[in-house]
């Protein structure tokens, strides 16, 4: 458990912001919140309100009593895309086997934006963008129209 000020590590936000920028695009905002019903649903609907195209969560995808990202989320879609957590657990699964089932990463759109739920592994970001981010400009696209 980190003590009062000390600084928690967001490995999983640290790839996400790399694999965005590397992709060529703008990271125009990071948080780190906790777990917490509250906070989540704050921050999507702040960027539901926002200027800003996607949203990236990562963690809390699991299937933990601490999960929460996913039903926090889920009611401000208006669509949801179940492609994309197809898609990531067919892929992740040549990577860890049957253990990619238990990943209940998604995405959305709400308001012409995209939000996309990711678990919180480094790796598993990473293979989640690395097959997706290039659809999103469709998908935001597709979604405003």
């Amino acid at each position: 458990m980190k003590e009062r000020g000390e600084k928690f590590a967001d490995e999983g936000g640290d790839v996400a912001e790399a694999e965005v920028q590397k992709a060529g695009h703008v990271v125009s905002g990071r948080a780190l919140i906790s777990d917490e019903r509250v906070m989540i649903r704050r921050e999507a609907r702040q960027f539901l309100s926002g200027k800003d195209d996607v949203l990236l969560f990562t963690g809390g995808t699991g299937v933990s009593k601490r999960d929460l990202t996913i039903e926090t989320v889920r009611p401000l879609l208006e669509k949801e895309i179940p492609g994309f957590g197809e898609l990531f657990r067919r892929i992740s699964f040549d990577s860890v086997g049957a253990a990619s089932m238990i990943s209940r990463a998604m995405a959305g759109v709400a308001k012409g934006k995209m939000l996309v739920c990711l678990p919180g592994s480094p790796r598993a970001v990473e293979t989640a963008l690395e097959a997706t981010l290039s659809e999103f400009p469709h998908v935001l696209y597709v979604a405003r129209s």
